[in-house]
């Protein structure tokens, strides 16, 4: 009868979702040597060969994916366990949380002074994550809970294993210096722009509506820090389009002006569905629709 031991089942599942030793290692605060020890043992309590040189890298061989996949299946009944272990129990495990920049300014604050309140047993941890970064790291249990947006007419790919539900919208607008004559996004053309890294949702959704309005835009500024995007902008040395929750709790140093149709991104959490008995997690997931209201009051828009 085989037996497997699931410390090593998730090395495998890690290894197909990461890629690579190294990440694997990087991941799990490992040496590349133990990763690669630690699956050789798997490989021989499996008595197959479940990896396959390929360059100066491995792969999984067809009996590494059929195992990598029965892997996710029983970490996933291992959390699912725990999870009702821990609706029993008195203690709360610590819940790791990857937040975007914008949801840890506006919302996390807010959030972690009701749980203080709620449940001052309960250890949240923190991480800053572009969502893209996050959901991923929920996939291969880096963290437990991820806060993420959705950008209209972007839809992001939903997982049978993942568990979303929107906290709120937010508005999202051009932001153009004080000085600034322009009123529209049409009359941007001729701009310096800041925007995200490329491949984000953020920056192919921002360079969308400028090609809508008829232009390519001349992104001369690449930041994944919005608050430089906003010191750019306030300086008069470049344009963008902003949240309105990068604002919460402050006086915006820029004039904010309507885009076409007004849109609004939408802000989620999501989780693992093997953990929705965490009671941790739902404590957190309940603060922070709590929280949201408080951060999505409506921003003043110049004229």
């Amino acid at each position: 009868m085989l037996m497997f031991e699931l410390r090593r089942l998730r090395l495998l599942h890690e290894l197909a979702l990461r890629g690579t030793l190294a990440a694997v290692a990087e991941a799990l605060s490992y040496s590349p040597s133990t990763i690669s020890q630690q699956l050789a043992l798997l490989e021989k309590e499996a008595g197959v060969t479940l990896l396959e040189p390929e360059g100066r890298r491995v792969r999984l061989t067809e009996h590494g994916r059929i195992l990598a996949a029965h892997a996710a299946r029983a970490l996933d009944l291992d959390e699912r366990a725990r999870g009702e272990l821990e609706s029993l129990h008195p203690g709360l495990a610590p819940v790791r949380v990857a937040v975007m920049q914008t949801a840890a300014l506006a919302i996390v604050p807010t959030a972690l002074a009701l749980l203080a309140a709620r449940a001052p047993q309960l250890r949240v941890e923190l991480v800053e994550m572009p969502p893209e970064l996050g959901l991923f790291e929920l996939t291969a249990r880096g963290v437990d809970l991820v806060i993420a947006e959705q950008y209209p007419g972007h839809t992001r790919a939903h997982s049978d294993g993942l568990d979303r539900e929107t906290l709120g919208i937010d508005p999202i607008r051009i932001a153009v210096g004080p000085a600034d004559p322009a009123r529209a996004l049409d009359e941007l053309r001729e701009r310096p722009w800041v925007m995200e890294p490329a491949g984000t949702a953020a920056r192919l959704w921002a360079v969308q509506q400028c090609r809508a309005a008829g232009y390519e835009p001349d992104v001369r500024y690449e930041l994944a820090d919005l608050s430089a995007h906003a010191r750019l902008v306030a300086a008069g040395q470049a344009v963008a389009v902003l949240p309105d929750l990068l604002w919460e709790g402050t006086r915006p140093p820029v004039t904010l002006l309507d885009l076409p149709g007004r849109p609004t991104r939408e802000i989620f959490s999501a989780q693992r569905t093997a953990s929705q008995a965490r009671a941790g997690i739902l404590e957190v997931r309940r603060a922070l629709r709590d929280a949201f209201p408080a951060a999505s009051e409506p921003r003043p828009v110049s004229p």
